[in-house]
């Protein structure tokens, strides 16, 4: 790992009181000592003048590649981002945005499986266009089961670990591993860290952890997760960063999507969130039916005989916006188009969001700031107007005006919530989260010498 940070050191940006050996020892885990993370791979720092240190952030879905390229230090900039989409169809696509440039890069091909689109990606990163040297792979995990409450680097253990929490995440955790293997498979020099979606919420107390099934069937894995935890770690940081005292809110961020859950943080930590043991839980969403009463569930096996495997197909493909509207689970197709089956679909799915946003004030003990963010709830004014209409007895009153402006700050005079928008960007997150292990691992090396 050494090599990473000379590699950032070429680029200028290497914390030089980390390079004295200034910084607390930080001992890594003795299952780290023969990891690509520790290995000094000389090779990385000679004859990469004109090559920029970066870490390589991959999203790795059930038919797509989502990656960016950030500098290689903590808080680096962004250097690229894309996708490969339409992974083993006939309208596979790979899209490239190199910041900085307003010209993207778009082209057609045939990528009939994760390594096939990483091996497109990888050409991209070292091509002249991009002139990038990656030193690490940060890669979003879905689940990292109930010990996680942290990035991990990816050993053998740990692949093995996700493979057995698959049945906790069917739909994102074999993508996931998919991303991983794909990388050990084109770069197995590169050092990899999964940053886990569920970490952030590991801590919750124990009785929001709880599900009330009988203790003779408790196990440490029957429990309630939580999911966005990446994004609810990046808006928490911004806020602190832009001079909010976290650690004095009591805050609410929604994060609306295609996939949407609520989060109480009080003091900077997770006390409650709307998704539970699965991300079908919860408030509605794009294709996922949020939470069902367990007896509608049993119904439907008993009466409409459907099997396991339909049910689940029904609860995380075929209802929520897509299923209440017939149409689409965009909620922006919905507004646009707004039939009486549309208009329905949103109001179910802001009535659901309100209800569970005052349920979330009954932990906090009420509530000083709310923010917005996803997609739905950063881009769509018409959603958080209607999620916030009658919520002034929680001191929640937007400005009509600012929130259609899509203003950061939408909060009326007078009101006593602070309510905001702001963009979310999990993919910074994981780059510092990799920036920050490979500094503690060189810092340790060098204290080791």
């Amino acid at each position: 790992m050494a090599a990473v940070m000379a590699d950032m050191a070429v680029a200028g940006e290497t914390n030089r009181t980390v390079m004295r050996g200034t910084s607390p020892t930080i001992p890594m885990p003795p299952r780290m000592k023969t990891s690509p993370l520790r290995r000094n791979v000389r090779r990385m720092t000679g004859g990469h003048e004109m090559q920029r240190p970066a870490i390589l952030v991959l999203n790795a879905g059930s038919s797509s590649l989502k990656f960016a390229l950030f500098e290689a230090r903590q808080g680096g900039a962004r250097m690229a981002s894309g996708a490969v989409t339409g992974i083993s169809t006939d309208t596979a696509r790979f899209n490239l945005t190199v910041t900085g440039n307003s010209k993207g890069v778009q082209r057609d091909g045939a990528f009939p499986d994760h390594c096939t689109a990483l091996d497109a990606v990888m050409s991209e990163v070292i091509s002249n266009r991009l002139a990038a040297l990656p030193v690490a792979v940060g890669h979003r995990v879905a689940h990292g089961g109930p010990d996680c409450d942290c990035p991990e680097e990816v050993t053998a253990d740990l692949l093995a670990r996700l493979r057995g929490l698959v049945p906790l995440a069917p739909l994102h955790l074999p993508a996931n591993i998919a991303g991983i293997e794909a990388i050990a498979a084109l770069r197995p020099d590169l050092p990899q860290i999964a940053c886990f979606d569920t970490a952030f919420h590991n801590g919750l107390p124990r009785v929001a952890q709880m599900t009330g099934l009988p203790r003779e069937i408790e196990t440490p894995e029957l429990r309630r997760y939580g999911y966005h935890g990446l994004s609810y770690e990046y808006i928490v940081g911004a806020l602190t960063q832009d001079g909010v005292n976290v650690d004095k809110e009591r805050l609410i961020v929604a994060h609306l999507g295609n996939g949407a859950s609520l989060a109480a943080i009080r003091s900077g930590r997770s006390i409650e969130t709307t998704m539970g043991f699965s991300p079908i839980s919860g408030v509605p969403m794009g294709t996922r039916s949020g939470d069902i009463d367990p007896g509608l569930i049993l119904h439907l096996l008993r009466e409409a005989e459907l099997s396991p495997a339909d049910l689940g197909n029904l609860l995380r493909t075929r209802s929520g916006l897509l299923g209440l509207s017939g149409e689409s689970r965009d909620m922006r197709v919905l507004i646009e188009h707004h039939d009486a089956a549309a208009a329905e679909a949103i109001r179910y799915f802001c009535y659901h969001v309100r209800r569970h946003l005052v349920a979330l004030t009954a932990p906090l003990e009420g509530l000083d700031r709310l923010v917005f963010t996803g997609g739905i709830g950063a881009n769509a004014a018409p959603v958080r107007e209607l999620i916030c209409a009658g919520l002034g007895y929680l001191g929640v009153r937007i400005d009509h005006e600012a929130n259609l402006a899509g203003s950061k700050a939408i909060s009326a005079a007078g009101s006593r919530a602070i309510v905001e928008v702001r963009q979310t960007d999990e993919e910074q997150v994981i780059a510092d989260h990799v920036a920050r292990l490979c500094t503690e691992c060189a810092s340790g090396r060098k204290e080791a010498s």
